[in-house]
């Protein structure tokens, strides 16, 4: 129970469906990750309250587990080496892949509950044919986050509960002020929980003791055309705040971490035919064995886009794109589906630019 209006609501309707539930709230940051006088905005003490009132408006017994280190450990540590070799990591897809269905279910089965249960926003089923289980877009599909839990293993799957699958956003808050809940008008955390000011460039110095160094912003033919802040601060497909005299816009088009280089270039510099994944996770069935037609998002609120998946020796995948896709990047999380069922996820490995 994170302390906002979905996990309020998921608790509510499985204590009416008759199951023996328990409000858990998870401890993740520690002080020194955050800095002098920030506060986490989407796991505060705050939040650890709204949660424990909740729960004892439901009758439910409450418990806060700290996992801060495993978070460190995982979390933080792979967001901070993403960005040293110059990707763009997705630490709330980590998040849920180690702390909510690695840490939390770990703590669960040690304390012999059945499953443990999110307010998130996607459906399970087993699939009786294939013997599996699927993982489903929500039915509101504005707040579907079937993309954030592709990473779940099969047994994972098998232990996990998503009661607002079937609901909407609306529905949902309608539910909550009707039980009587202090979440029910809360909005929904949007920052990054470890740096809640969105200074990327401030908490990676203070996680490694290395500053940000500049270095040179050139075109994609190694012209120098001006000097950066240092990569992290800058993101893909970003055409603001390059402080370049140019005559046609600019847009970041890649980053050089070995160089410290950030390359700029024209709108089209941008646009990617095809890609490959690494360290995937298969759900629908054990992998790919031939080309498959598939719909493909590499960000959260993207349109799905057609492409056809490629199996590849090391077990990875290629998709090669319909139409050129605008700055998909490394490091990020890209999901393959088939209409509502996800297929399978990878960390963007490498992008081809070539026309497709």
């Amino acid at each position: 129970m994170s302390g906002g209006v979905d996990s309020s609501v998921a608790a509510l309707l499985l204590k009416e469906q008759g199951f023996a539930v328990s409000g858990v709230h998870l401890r993740l940051v520690r002080n020194e990750d955050l800095g002098l006088g920030q506060e986490s905005r989407c796991c505060s003490l705050s939040d650890a309250e709204d949660a424990r009132t909740v729960s004892y408006r439901l009758g439910l017994p409450f418990y806060v587990f700290d996992l801060s280190g495993e978070f460190h450990d995982t979390v933080v540590r792979r967001f901070v080496d993403g960005y040293s070799c110059g990707e763009t990591p997705n630490p709330c897809m980590d998040c849920n892949r180690f702390i909510k269905w690695g840490g939390l279910l770990r703590r669960a089965e040690t304390l012999g509950c059945d499953a443990i249960a999110t307010g998130h926003y996607a459906r399970i089923r087993f699939d009786e044919e294939s013997g599996r289980w699927l993982l489903l877009r929500g039915k509101d599909t504005a707040k579907d986050q079937s993309y954030f839990l592709s990473r779940l293993t099969q047994h994972q799957l098998s232990r996990t509960m998503l009661p607002l699958g079937e609901l909407t956003k609306p529905e949902v808050r309608a539910l909550a002020e009707k039980a009587g809940f202090v979440t029910a008008r809360k909005r929904d955390s949007q920052d990054l929980c470890f740096a809640p000011d969105g200074d990327y460039a401030a908490f990676y110095e203070r996680m490694t003791g290395k500053p940000v160094l500049p270095g040179n912003i050139t075109d994609t033919e190694g012209n120098l055309l001006g000097h950066h802040r240092g990569l992290i601060r800058y993101t893909p497909g970003q055409h603001r705040g390059l402080g370049i005299p140019s005559d046609k816009p600019l847009y970041v088009c890649g980053k050089d971490a070995a160089s410290n280089t950030l390359l700029v270039g024209p709108p089209e510099s941008l646009l990617v035919s095809a890609l490959t994944a690494r360290d995937c996770n298969y759900i629908a069935a054990t992998g790919l064995t031939e080309p498959q037609r598939v719909e493909v998002q590499t960000r959260y609120h993207q349109k799905p886009q057609a492409g056809t998946a490629f199996p590849l020796p090391d077990g990875g995948f290629q998709v090669q794109f319909d139409e050129r896709q605008r700055a998909p990047a490394p490091g990020q999380t890209v999901v393959l589906y088939d209409g509502d069922t996800v297929l399978a996820a990878g960390t963007i490995d490498q992008t081809e630019k070539k026309n497709a």
